[in-house]
């Protein structure tokens, strides 16, 4: 009996360790959320101040305007770029970026096949195959269209970047993932 009231304290006393260590653990965790809210509060504050002085620098001086400026003709020099462009005649060996992007509008990523990287378009034009086969048997037509008025013309711009990536490089190129990826090498080699 002894040994039997020596267990039931052991296991007693254990869990009122685990519950002390767990309250511990709770009022850790409390304060330093009470700490970081703190330094929230006071990096507002002084982004807050920063802000005013920077909003009475800009009724002081006017040399920001000529800043907006220069920001402004940087963005009008990129576009005239982008503009360039897409206006070249297409060479041999070179995608349409207008084929691209109209099938991508109308296809969604299957239309990605023309100018994308295989190892993303493939799996993507599977997975769209699927799941327009899917959602059409069980979503309805009108609850399916506002996604697709927001998929589909998403689906053309990337349709057009990969097209445009394609000329640039001369070859497939990859939006999403690692662009950077290293070729792997044989063993021994």
């Amino acid at each position: 009996m002894a040994a039997l009231e020596a267990e039931v304290r052991a296991d007693a006393d254990a869990d009122r360790a685990r519950r002390e260590a767990a309250a511990a653990k709770v009022r850790e965790v409390r304060a330093r959320q009470v700490a970081e809210r703190d330094e929230l509060s006071t990096r507002q504050v002084a982004i807050v101040k920063k802000g005013n002085k920077a909003v009475r620098k800009v009724a002081d001086d006017s040399d920001d305007d000529a800043d907006d400026l220069g920001g402004a003709i940087e963005l009008a020099g990129k576009a005239n770029k982008v503009r360039k462009e897409l206006a070249k005649p297409i060479a041999k060996g070179e995608k349409s970026w207008i084929k691209s992007g109209i099938a991508s509008l109308a296809l969604g990523p299957i239309g990605w096949l023309y100018a994308g990287s295989l190892r993303e378009t493939i799996p993507l034009s599977a997975g769209w195959v699927v799941l327009a086969a899917i959602a059409s048997k069980i979503i309805p037509v009108f609850l399916l269209m506002p996604a697709l008025y927001v998929a589909l013309p998403l689906s053309g711009i990337a349709g057009v970047v990969y097209a445009v990536q394609y000329n640039r490089h001369g070859s497939r190129q990859r939006l999403f993932g690692n662009k950077q990826e290293k070729p792997k090498q044989l063993r021994g080699g």
